[in-house]
């Protein structure tokens, strides 16, 4: 029993030696999944500029867009497992895209998920094209004239595919989906009035175009109403629990980090997450801040991936339709 304790006191001190050594002056790569200039790059910026005080060594972005998401994840897949390559991405690329042949990495054997640090509402917006006057109004529509309404999402099997698919099977409609390829020109279209809804993640941007009228804001997937917009039922309030989905964002590293170093990670940005000034910045575009445990995220991820691959099965969902 003695040297059973021992054992552990040692293991116990190597784990602590090790945490304490991490980081050196060797700057942090913080790989963001998406392009420069987004929501989840001003975000990912303004944490890494939190870490780079706290853990004392720079903390270099770089943006690596792509597959939604996927390059980004991948990159960090393959970094040299040392602490020294993190991302930043949605759960997607972990629990959406294997289920449909996009992954070019192991998202059980290469990745491992460190801290979850913000979930982004997903708003459902009716262009000028659209007479529909709220959710219902929409979905009369639908049933009225079936096909008629077209809703664009970012692409084919993104997370607004999925709420297409959940609401077309509640409410018995047939609702015609729209796939682009990045959410630039899907904006410029429905400002043009190309198609009678959208969905898309909050941000500054969509908010001006909403008070300026030009988008209508018909539904939130969220777990509550947004502050900037609370008169905006959620999916869950208009009776599509199954379509009110957002999109959570978090911190990866490469398997094989140092268990010491990932708990010192999820400890820095836990720290960071809950200083005034980030989470206002994450507030003020309507992003809400999560935190907490590496497990916990890991939990999230695994029943986000299970509800996924149930959807995709029922829907007949396929990446490259």
């Amino acid at each position: 029993m003695k040297k059973l304790i021992t054992g552990a006191l040692l293991i116990g001190a190597a784990t602590l030696a090790v945490a304490q050594a991490w980081p050196t002056a060797k700057p942090i790569r913080l790989v963001v999944a998406y392009p420069a200039g987004g929501v989840s790059d001003t975000v990912a910026r303004a944490l890494a500029d939190k870490l780079a005080v706290q853990l004392g060594t720079p903390v270099v972005i770089e943006n690596k867009a792509g597959a939604s998401g996927s390059l980004g994840v991948d990159a960090v897949a393959k970094a040299v497992p040392d602490g020294y390559t993190l991302g930043f991405a949605a759960v997607s690329p972990l629990a959406l895209n294997p289920h449909l042949g996009k992954s070019p990495f192991d998202p059980h054997k290469d990745i491992a998920p460190v801290v979850s640090v913000m979930y982004s509402p997903v708003l459902l917006l009716g262009t000028s094209a659209s007479k529909a006057g709220d959710f219902k109004e929409l979905i009369a529509t639908a049933q009225a004239r079936p096909g008629a309404v077209r809703w664009a999402t970012s692409g084919q099997a993104s997370l607004g595919h999925i709420m297409v698919e959940q609401i077309m099977g509640k409410s018995q409609v047939q609702i015609t989906h729209v796939p682009y390829k990045g959410g630039g020109q899907q904006m410029n279209d429905a400002l043009g009035g190309q198609f009678e809804v959208l969905s898309t993640n909050a941000g500054p941007a969509v908010l001006q175009h909403i008070k300026a009228g030009k988008l209508k804001p018909l539904a939130v997937g969220a777990p509550a109403r947004l502050d900037s917009l609370p008169q905006v039922p959620t999916l869950a309030e208009l009776g599509q629990p199954a379509a009110n989905l957002s999109s959570l964002f978090g911190i990866y590293a490469p398997a094989q980090t140092p268990a010491a170093v990932l708990e010192r990670i999820n400890t820095e940005v836990n720290k960071a997450l809950a200083l005034p000034d980030i989470r206002s910045k994450l507030e003020a575009t309507d992003n809400v801040p999560t935190g907490g445990t590496a497990a916990e995220f890991a939990r999230q991820i695994a029943q986000e991936s299970e509800s996924n691959a149930r959807i995709i099965r029922a829907a007949g969902i396929q990446g490259n339709q």
